[in-house]
């Protein structure tokens, strides 16, 4: 259930090495890397690369184009971010015209996660997100970027996230999961992906 994580703006080519081999070690399912990583080797391992990563800022051209390019250098998986301004005003036709443009531009292979950032949005938001979400084609919501102020994610918005999606689509939680009971707990409330920076020392209290 875990992607093993890395996407601090200094990480180095070696670190990401470092990544790989710990995450083949750790017997994760995926790494998830930023794009200027691409191309790495990660035999056994599904590779993960963001879009729009961290703000949700760009272009949906700029997006799509983003994880074309990603996938053409070997990511199995899209996390893209959502602009989240356009989901706090209101507006859900153009959260769903981004992620169909990224769905459109990756191909039907690859998978898509859409990276909602739900501590800056209201319930009814998360709720609306969801359904554009798995209209446009998505196959997996996720919480957070682990990047943004408001914070990262709760088992009440994975909740509403999982009730949202019925099961049709994975929910990823992502953003500040940094103990084993949180791990749990977001299982617990319907996450089917984690995505952590610490699976070592989860894994680890996990096996205590």
């Amino acid at each position: 259930m875990i992607d093993h994580t890395l996407l601090a703006p200094e990480a180095t080519p070696h670190d990401v090495e470092a990544l790989i081999a710990e995450a083949s070690e750790l017997g994760v399912y995926s790494v998830c890397v930023s794009p200027s990583m691409l191309p790495v080797r990660a035999d056994g391992l599904v590779v993960a690369a963001v879009a729009g990563f961290p703000s949700g800022k760009h272009h949906r051209d700029i997006k799509a184009a983003e994880a074309k390019l990603a996938v053409s250098q070997g990511a199995g998986e899209i996390d893209m971010v959502i602009d989240v301004g356009a989901a706090v005003a209101g507006d859900f036709d153009a959260v769903a015209r981004e992620i169909a443009a990224v769905r459109e531009a990756m191909g039907v292979g690859p998978v898509l996660k859409v990276i909602l950032e739900t501590a800056a949005l209201t319930d009814d938001a998360i709720v609306a997100c969801c359904v554009a979400a798995e209209g446009a084609g998505a196959d997996f919501v996720k919480t957070s970027t682990g990047f943004h102020p408001a914070g990262g994610a709760s088992t009440h918005a994975v909740s509403l996230m999982a009730e949202a999606v019925g099961g049709r689509i994975g929910v990823k939680a992502s953003g500040g999961i940094r103990s084993a009971q949180s791990a749990l707990d977001m299982i617990a409330a319907g996450a089917t992906r984690l995505g952590l920076s610490r699976s070592r020392a989860i894994l680890d209290d996990l096996s205590d």
